[in-house]
């Protein structure tokens, strides 16, 4: 059974800006989840990125929604992931704070 994650991480950038920036920084955001993620795949449509990824062995699926004033991130956690959850949320809520922090 698949546990879901929610993180929405609100932004000062305007839309485009923050597009911008999960382009360039989202797979460098991943890589730093502990736990190892590899074989990352995502695909664009329109401001919606799709992705997946093997952590710790488990294949994981999830979405980013690039909003006017918030960034969504939802993300299926499957069988033992999903004890860590909280933890992973922390990592990934910290990091997107930083990729999208007014500069």
């Amino acid at each position: 059974m698949a546990t879901p994650l929610t993180i929405r991480i609100p932004h000062q950038l305007g839309r485009a800006e923050a597009r911008r920036r999960i382009e360039s920084g989202f797979s460098n955001m991943i890589r730093q989840v502990p736990g190892g993620a590899s074989a990352f795949s995502e695909r664009w449509d329109g401001d919606r990125l799709s992705f997946s990824l093997a952590l710790m062995g488990q294949a994981v699926k999830g979405s980013v929604d690039v909003l006017d004033a918030e960034v969504a991130m939802e993300i299926e956690l499957p069988g033992v992931l999903g004890m860590i959850a909280a933890s992973l949320k922390g990592g990934l809520q910290k990091a997107g704070q930083l990729l999208l922090t007014k500069k």
